[in-house]
């Protein structure tokens, strides 16, 4: 597969490296020196100033979207009637209603779409997700989950503390990975309750957000999601009547990826712990390229698609609105 990257900031520059084997052919942003930097981790890849040129690419087969969050949609949905795949950088909207048309276009072109929620692919929510598919925790009960940054200086001048640009605060930028997680592991939450507000930063956004969502069975997850944190931190409890687990750490400054399962035993008391480690560098951004390369090739839909994206906006929307309140 051939891509073009769109965006070639931070984390365009991170899909540029973790395109592998695959070919880099062009590279799209209207800052020129960071359109010809991504470029130049290709082999000829083209710098381009104009995305839509990009997209236009008889030579492209698939695209990645790594724009601000007001162009996610917009560039997508030109890639999709352009007959490409894509791979777009979560929240994939700013809304629900932004949202639809880029999914009834995929739908009609039957092209594969996967949204970047990469969390999916780390090493340890991997090793998590295979011990929850043997069983061996037993009926899910709840989950609990955090995650949290502390900003840096100037963070609330930014363009994510820009409603226009960016959609939402905190919730529609870590909160969504967290309530995608929580739907696959427990399933849709037809209850939702919560808030979002602003404690600290001077920025027309959120900048926490706690939410409590409830299955249609009961099972519950209760998620906290914060920019003033300071210190990086992510933590993903699991919870079943027979064990539980708990995911830490991203790596980098959010420490070494770490999960520990713990298994009840029969008369109860201390658990049986086990605790596996994961110093290397994340995966999850290859692992998501292999992934979306796999749907192209198979046919299968890609996971996790624009419906479950959706699926988390609609959410973060319905928080919103309580908040407003």
């Amino acid at each position: 597969m051939r891509f073009a990257i769109i965006g070639c900031g931070l984390i365009g520059e991170k899909r540029a490296r973790a395109l592998g084997t695959y070919s880099l052919v062009a590279a799209a942003d209207p800052l020129p020196e960071r359109a010809e930097a991504v470029a130049r981790l290709g082999t000829n890849a083209q710098p381009l100033g104009d995305w839509r040129q990009a997209v236009a690419l008889s030579e492209v087969d698939a695209v990645v979207v790594a724009t601000p969050n007001n162009l996610l949609a917009e560039v997508t949905r030109s890639a999709i009637e352009a007959g490409k795949h894509v791979l777009v950088e979560k929240p994939a909207a700013r809304t629900v209603a932004e949202l639809d048309p880029v999914i009834e276009a995929a739908r009609r072109k039957q092209v594969c779409v996967m949204v970047g929620l990469n969390h999916r692919r780390h090493a340890a929510m991997q090793k998590a997700r295979a011990i929850f598919e043997s069983g061996a925790l037993g009926p899910l009960m709840f989950l609990r989950g955090r995650y949290g940054h502390g900003g840096r200086p100037g963070y609330d001048r930014e363009w994510r503390a820009n409603p226009e640009l960016s959609g939402g605060g905190e919730l529609t930028d870590q909160g969504v990975h967290l309530i995608d997680l929580a739907r696959w592991f427990l399933g849709d939450f037809p209850s939702v309750e919560g808030f979002a507000d602003t404690y600290y930063w001077d920025m027309q956004v959120d900048d926490n957000a706690f939410l409590l969502l409830r299955t249609a069975g009961g099972e519950t997850a209760s998620l906290h999601v914060s920019c003033t944190e300071w210190k990086n931190l992510f933590s993903l409890e699991i919870y079943g009547r027979d064990g539980k687990l708990h995911l830490e750490g991203l790596g980098g400054s959010y420490g070494v990826e770490r999960l520990s399962y713990y298994r009840m035993l029969p008369q109860m008391g201390p658990p049986e712990t086990t605790i596996w480690e994961y110093p290397q560098p994340d995966v999850s951004w290859s692992r998501e390229i292999e992934h979306l390369a796999e749907c192209v090739t198979t046919g299968r839909p890609a996971s996790p698609g624009l419906d479950d994206m959706r699926a988390a906006l609609e959410i973060v929307e319905r928080i919103y609105r309580k908040s407003r309140k």
